[in-house]
């Protein structure tokens, strides 16, 4: 039997060269994925969706024009020469003179500067609303919630062209503040019973009850814990709640009830284009146009933002 003296001997002749290590990965403690944040990795698979890509350079090209259209164009799109009226679209007038001789190419830009205006602050203004309604129905719940979301289908169930003529009436005016109010009088709604939704799911989350055994006030609650952690789904929900309010301004423009000269839009640029639509199709159809391309842009852009902020199709 050997001793340790004997064993030590045996072994002295081997070298370290001669054992190898079978079965480990050298490179396993290796990072393969760079580290990246919640919003690094949303706009890396927002730039994956090629149509939504399509939709935002849409839109930034859209915006770019709305902001300095009306600045680059040589003519005022007040200006009125009925020297020129009705002209077709030419090197002079890019995009043609309407019935009172006033350069269009202006005129469609500034439109847009009022539609896109509108849209985006009835959207917000609805997202902010409907995000403290709905996070304080969901906070409470119970009867509170009961009483809160029956309100909402009450409101949710009134047109809102009614709820335009009743404010023209009331206000006597029919600018944009009254518009923009009759819009978002309603429109709120839709995303407080979506937000309403979200909260349900997450009030009882460890986080929120800590903050309740703290004594922290429900406000703060809502706004500092319920609504954040719902952003992703109330960005969604504007983004989509933004055509839906250029559109609606176009038709209650379209029918009179929207915006009034001197100002002008897209939906009141088609409203004065259809008296003359068979001789001058052009004037109907750029504003249009505008409006079509807009509502596509953001339903594009929108439907990309879903997939991207979706934390269960991440890869």
């Amino acid at each position: 039997m050997l001793n340790s003296q004997d064993w030590r001997n045996d072994t002295a002749g081997l070298s370290a060269g001669q054992f190898a290590i079978v079965g480990a990965d050298p490179n396993a403690e290796e990072v393969m994925r760079p580290h990246i944040t919640y919003l690094q990795d949303a706009w890396r698979r927002l730039k994956q969706n090629k149509l939504s890509m399509f939709g935002l350079v849409l839109l930034c090209i859209l915006t770019v024009m709305v902001i300095i259209g009306p600045i680059i164009s040589p003519y005022d799109y007040e200006s009125v020469d009925p020297v020129i009226k009705n002209q077709p679209p030419s090197a002079e007038h890019w995009f043609g003179t309407d019935s009172l001789g006033r350069d269009y190419f202006a005129r469609v830009w500034q439109g847009g500067r009022v539609s896109i205006i509108i849209g985006l602050s009835g959207a917000a203004i609805s997202a902010v609303a409907g995000c403290i309604y709905g996070g304080f129905a969901a906070y409470f719940g119970g009867r509170v919630d009961t009483i809160m979301m029956r309100i909402v289908e009450i409101l949710n169930s009134v047109p809102y062209l009614l709820v335009v003529i009743l404010l023209s009436l009331v206000l006597d005016s029919k600018g944009i503040g009254t518009l923009l109010l009759a819009m978002t009088l309603t429109g709120w709604c839709s995303i407080a019973r979506l937000v309403r939704a979200q909260m349900l799911q997450i009030r009882s989350s460890d986080y929120v009850l800590a903050a309740k055994l703290l004594g922290v006030s429900p406000l703060k609650i809502v706004v500092q814990h319920l609504i954040p952690n719902t952003f992703s789904v109330i960005i969604v929900a504007v983004t989509f709640r933004i055509p839906s309010y250029i559109f609606g301004e176009a038709f209650l423009s379209y029918v009179g009830l929207g915006v009034q000269a001197p100002q002008t839009s897209w939906g009141a640029l088609c409203s004065q284009a259809q008296v003359g639509l068979v001789f001058h199709p052009y004037l109907m159809f750029l504003p249009a146009g505008a409006i079509a391309m807009t509502m596509l842009a953001f339903t594009l852009l929108g439907d990309g933002l879903r997939d991207a902020l979706d934390p269960r199709m991440r890869r």
